[in-house]
């Protein structure tokens, strides 16, 4: 393990590399720390990457063309790069008890659609090859190839809804995704906010979709994959979860048995940020029979690889197996719901009347705010979220009714359940100060506020107060 003046030293001494050649890039660097060190940061997406992982990025790596997989590239003299994309997947393939893992998705979208062409791959293009007896798509007649392409865009897609806490990359219309399938959704039940499986099988009866998708940014509970995977085999469709927000938490065994989505998928997709603490960037884990086909991402849908990122995962991954990663990933819970339990005390609504995982959704209208109001208020006060849509939402995906939090990145920061009931205090105070606003000819605003700047400031101090003691990233001085 480095020293803490090997780490102050490595990045005052990168900042004065950059300094010497526009500076202005360098106070932004160093004004990003500052400011990240002083907010408290509850937004579920969001973490803070190790030193190391951080100094695994700025390297030489970054001047690499390395399409194609290891023992396999377009270009000569990639064997460094072999290395560590193949130390990546390795840690993956342990972490997560996967057959198979791909490291070079840029992120978290990318890899959704190097999962989904993967599929498309194995259940459309395979067949028809084989009806034409050809090896490649090159090898087909202009009659077959206008065949197959029209047999891939006319497949179906089933997720979870938007406003129940899915995402737009499964299947929805301003995403490509929507684009490249017919897709329906499946929502949760409209008295407790809980996927009600019943109703998911029954969709999947009705629609028979190619792909079945779970997983989701914004909802508060566990997913039983077990039962998600037999209502996939019932129709014969391939199971994709899309495990980003809580691969964290899967690879520190918080979540297993029915709730660990490896086993029971064919294809997992996730980012190797969030909730893993790693670089920003993409991952695939999958079943031996689709490995080729993943594999095939780059140039099927991904530009080069980026091994300077694929360093950083291999980096993020190693400390993910150490003993302590399953110590953080069951704090993250604990803290979650510590925060939850904090604010129906103090009588907030909460989407599905709680959390088991690492994020909540608030439901501000209890507040008589829209989730742009909230949010706005809340960041004037030092608390940084963000706004959400709650099921079935009256303001839409814009305004939305509801704030989602979450506690990966404050429990990197030390923060335990005791500061968590103070933060819902804090979050209890500003939501109930803050008033809908009113546009300039008196009509009720979905984005006004007011907020007391008395109450906006002493939250704000009193948030500041509260990080002094969890100091972020206390081996790193930059003075």
């Amino acid at each position: 393990m480095s020293s803490p003046n090997a780490e102050s030293t490595a990045f005052r001494s990168a900042l004065e590399v950059i300094r010497a050649v526009e500076p202005r890039v360098a106070d932004a660097i160093a004004a990003e720390l500052a400011d990240q060190r002083e907010s408290l940061k509850l937004i579920a997406s969001e973490n803070y990457a190790s030193p190391a992982t951080l100094l695994a990025m700025g390297n030489w790596f970054s001047d690499k063309y390395a399409e194609g997989t290891v023992g396999r590239r377009f270009y000569a003299g990639c064997q460094n790069v072999d290395t560590v994309e193949a130390l990546a997947a390795e840690h993956a393939r342990e972490l997560f008890g996967a057959a198979h893992a791909y490291v070079q998705p840029h992120s978290g979208i990318d890899a959704n659609l190097v999962a989904f062409w993967a599929v498309l791959a194995d259940r459309v293009e395979a067949p028809a090859l084989k009806r034409a007896q050809a090896r490649q798509v090159n090898d087909l007649t202009e009659a077959d190839w206008f065949a197959l392409r029209r047999e891939l865009g006319n497949q179906r897609m089933l997720g979870m809804s938007l406003d129940a806490g899915g995402h737009l990359t499964h299947g929805f219309r301003p995403n490509i995704s929507g684009k490249m399938f017919d897709q329906r959704s499946y929502g949760t039940d409209p008295a407790t906010g809980l996927i009600d499986y019943d109703k998911v099988a029954e969709a999947a009866r009705e629609f028979k979709p190619l792909i079945l998708v779970a997983g989701y940014s914004a909802y508060p509970r566990k997913v039983n994959f077990r039962i998600m995977r037999e209502i996939a085999d019932s129709v014969g469709a391939t199971f994709m979860v899309d495990m980003a927000h809580f691969a964290g938490l899967v690879a520190g065994k918080v979540f297993t048995g029915d709730f660990d989505p490896v086993p029971h998928a064919h294809i997992v997709t996730t980012t190797t940020h969030k909730s893993l603490r790693g670089p920003r960037g993409g991952m695939v884990l999958c079943q031996p029979e689709l490995a080729e086909q993943v594999d095939r991402g780059c140039p099927m849908v991904l530009g080069g690889p980026l091994p300077h990122v694929m360093a950083a995962k291999a980096v993020a991954l190693a400390e993910a197996r150490r003993p302590d990663f399953a110590d953080y990933a069951q704090r993250i819970v604990a803290n979650a719901q510590a925060l939850a339990e904090g604010l129906l005390r103090r009588g907030a609504t909460l989407v599905t009347g709680g959390t088991d995982n690492h994020l909540a959704i608030i439901d501000v209208t209890s507040y008589g705010l829209t989730g742009r109001q909230a949010e706005q208020a809340l960041l004037d006060a030092g608390i940084v979220t963000n706004r959400n849509s709650v099921p079935q939402d009256p303001n839409g995906a814009w305004y939305t009714s509801g704030i989602r939090i979450g506690t990966p990145a404050l429990t990197t920061r030390g923060l335990g359940t005791a500061e968590m009931d103070t933060i819902a205090e804090l979050i209890h105070t500003v939501l109930s100060q803050t008033r809908p606003g009113a546009n300039a000819d008196g009509t009720p605003s979905k984005a006004k506020y007011a907020l007391d700047a008395a109450v906006a400031d002493k939250v704000s101090r009193q948030a500041s107060e509260l990080l002094t003691g969890f100091p972020l990233y206390p081996t790193v001085d930059l003075t």
